[in-house]
């Protein structure tokens, strides 16, 4: 047997976990297969006969390629979830193997897709690698470009995404309040380095619960977008919690919503939905 044909025969042995992987990751049976080829492709012209570990590198290598799917995905905007659900009806009727079927089925249905086509896609790949497959955060560090304890902190935001629960937030209503009047400041400076100073590092930046922006300086960018907006904005208690509330020039209204741990913004939330702004409790924070 040449080293093609073996590294073809220990491909097949890792076929049905790589499909795991990759399903998890993009939602899409047809996407998935795709990356799974991409990562033959890649381990046919390597061959990486000597490879103490081989699914472990395949693992590595399937979740770049999803990881870069994701990132081109969320670039294009072309995908919504509506399109990718489906996949999910259908993955059952194919002709893998009972054992392939097994694997696949574990951790997948509708609500857990539709979370993690929440996720920005490191905290996704961190969260798949780590919490279904046991990849330790050692190595899913390097697959993520992140520290293991960046690592770590990106699976952990997932896991609260996906378990429904919000972070762990500053207790400390002066201090939160201080820290949004902050932002709010710096906004209506169109200061970036104060934004920044205020932002955790991953800070995300939403629209209506969509994230729209990722890293402080993304995120503080956005936020100097809406000077005018920050000029008309008040601060107020929005369920029970300082945020930001302004009245639009067509007489609508917008709230900025903020988590907030450790002394740094996690996360902006910009609301203008009307539905969702008729679901929150306002006070004047005086």
């Amino acid at each position: 047997m040449d080293e093609l044909e073996w590294l073809a025969d220990r491909f097949e042995e890792s076929r049905g976990h790589l499909r795991a992987v990759a399903y998890r990751m993009l939602g899409s049976t047809a996407e998935a297969d795709d990356a799974v080829q991409e990562c033959w492709l890649r381990l046919s012209r390597s061959h990486k006969r000597d490879i103490t570990n081989l699914q472990g590198w395949l693992t590595t290598v399937v979740g770049r390629v999803c990881l870069d799917m994701l990132r081109q995905r969320r670039s294009r905007r072309e995908d919504s979830l509506e399109e990718l659900v489906p996949a999910v009806a259908t993955f059952y009727e194919d002709e893998d193997s009972p054992e392939e079927h097994a694997l696949l089925a574990d951790s997948v249905g509708l609500a857990l897709l539709v979370v993690l086509e929440s996720l920005d896609p490191a905290e996704r790949l961190a969260f798949v690698l780590h919490d279904l497959f046991g990849v330790p955060f050692d190595e899913v560090a390097p697959i993520v470009e992140r520290t293991p304890a960046a690592a770590r902190q990106l699976a952990s935001r997932a896991r609260r995404r996906v378990r429904g629960e919000a972070p762990a937030a500053d207790s400390d209503t002066t201090q939160r309040r201080e820290i949004v009047e902050a932002f709010l400041a710096a906004a209506r400076d169109g200061d970036l380095d104060g934004l920044v100073a205020v932002l955790d590092p991953d800070a995300v930046g939403r629209s209506n619960g969509l994230q729209v922006a990722r890293g402080a300086l993304a995120v503080a960018r956005g936020a100097a977008t809406f000077a005018p907006f920050a000029q008309a904005a008040q601060l107020a208690l929005i369920n029970g919690s300082p945020g930001v509330l302004a009245q639009q020039a067509d007489g609508g209204s917008r709230a900025m919503t903020f988590e907030i741990s450790g002394g740094k913004i996690l996360e902006v939330d910009v609301i203008s939905d009307l539905e969702q702004l008729r679901h929150l409790e306002l006070a004047r924070l005086d």
